[in-house]
């Protein structure tokens, strides 16, 4: 019992991180290695469970700490093109989440993105939990089953802070902030890919 707390706890505060945190298929895959006899689908529904509130979590953290303290009300604005815009496209949206839950693909960016607008986070629980409840099944029976036949250094599963891990996540951390700059409004409009420039309309309105 304890073990699976602490699997629960490790999980959650891997999908609250924003970003440099390795990914959660990484630590199914290890459970799968590390416990071969466990049931996967146990880790897997655990694992889901935990990933799925840790994401929901850091989309809220990012709409209170982000949007409600840092953006001004020009990028709020702009920002809620975007809200509109999958409001009318609420299917699609649900399939981008649950493709990304499905794939090995970091999806931290993804959920701030999201939790900059004022969408209901339960448009984007069922597709995501759904799909880390399949793809983490999957890597923790997979990692089991490779375990009982061949031999594994479980210390080396972690290759993820090296130079490529760290360019990458910062180069997806840049584009939260191309996000939240983008002139959604003439990107849907007249499709056209423009810069908003906030800045300068404040000063014009003031």
């Amino acid at each position: 019992m304890l073990t699976r707390i602490v699997v629960f706890l490790i999980v959650f505060a891997l999908n609250l991180l924003p970003a440099f945190a390795p990914p959660t298929w990484m630590a199914m895959s290890y459970l799968g290695v590390a416990h071969p006899i466990a049931s996967p689908l146990e880790w897997g529904i655990l694992g889901a469970v935990a990933a799925t509130l840790g994401r929901l979590s850091l989309a809220r953290l990012a709409r209170i700490l982000i949007r409600h303290k840092l953006l001004s009300p020009s990028t709020i604005d702009n920002l809620e093109v975007v809200r509109q815009a999958i409001e009318g496209r609420k299917k699609l949206t649900a399939v981008a989440f649950l493709f990304f839950a499905f794939s090995p693909l970091p999806s931290n960016q993804l959920f701030i993105s999201y939790g900059l607008t004022s969408l209901p986070l339960r448009l984007i629980a069922i597709p995501f939990f759904v799909g880390r409840l399949v793809s983490y099944t999957f890597w923790a029976l997979t990692a089991s089953t490779a375990a009982k036949k061949l031999e594994f250094d479980i210390a080396d599963v972690s290759p993820y802070f090296g130079v490529y891990f760290v360019l990458s996540q910062l180069v997806l951390l840049s584009l939260i902030y191309v996000f939240a700059k983008i002139d959604w409004r003439v990107l849907f409009t007249e499709h056209k890919l423009r810069w908003h420039k906030a800045a300068k309309q404040s000063e014009s309105e003031a």
